[in-house]
């Protein structure tokens, strides 16, 4: 196993919560909520591959959007693409989720409405959006950019960073901070679990759980 296939394994360990609870601890932008698995309670955690999207005006010529950064992404990756949220086109479809399963990609977040989630159920294709919608991205969208930096709600995701997505929301780690913020969530989910092992032991819920020791500032 690489060094970066360990690093995911690592992150895919845990959950969004406590990743978004590390990234506070250390000044970070935590998680957010509203982009959900289309199908299932399927977790991804991979390298950011960016696409941003941007209405289209004109007439459309060329490939399709995304298709160029499909044909590259690998198994490492998860497709991120920025569309402002907007719900009422599709900024992921059914063709493509196909041509990212056939490379290996480990999933897509889509920062709008998707479409075809059908076919991405029975691709076992992990989709994460704000929405589904029929409506086809062909004349309504143009491809602005891809693999430059994005913003997914109120969170810049660059090329790279490590981005976690479970049925609790998605956290974008800074890859130059990755392992600062997997040390520190790791910590988080050690508390967590030995304050449910003692609150399911039958001590008092107010004994075995306060904010210092949530913070991990709780005397030695």
């Amino acid at each position: 196993m690489t060094a970066d296939a360990a690093l995911l394994a690592q992150f895919t360990a845990l959950d969004t919560a406590a990743v978004s609870d590390a990234l506070d601890s250390l000044g970070l932008p935590p998680g957010q909520g509203g982009l959900r698995p289309m199908w299932g309670r399927p977790k991804v955690a991979g390298f950011a591959r960016t696409i941003e999207l941007e209405p289209l005006t004109g007439e459309h010529g060329g490939a399709h959007i995304l298709t160029g950064t499909v044909a590259e992404v690998g198994p490492l990756d998860v497709v991120v693409v920025a569309n402002g949220g907007r719900t009422d086109v599709s900024s992921w479809g059914g063709i493509v989720s196909v041509g990212a399963s056939v490379r290996g990609v480990r999933g897509v977040i889509t920062d709008g409405a998707c479409r075809d989630v059908g076919q991405a159920r029975e691709l076992a294709f992990p989709v994460y959006a704000r929405a589904q919608i029929p409506a086809t991205a062909r004349g309504r969208l143009r491809q602005k950019s891809a693999g430059e930096p994005i913003t997914v709600g109120v969170v810049t995701v660059n090329p790279g960073d490590v981005v976690l997505a479970d049925e609790g929301g998605v956290v974008v780690v800074p890859r130059e901070r990755a392992a600062d913020v997997l040390k520190a969530a790791q910590a988080v989910a050690d508390r967590e679990a030995a304050i449910e092992a003692e609150v399911r032991a039958g001590v008092p819920l107010p004994q075995a759980m306060w904010d210092a020791r949530l913070a991990g500032k709780e005397d030695k």
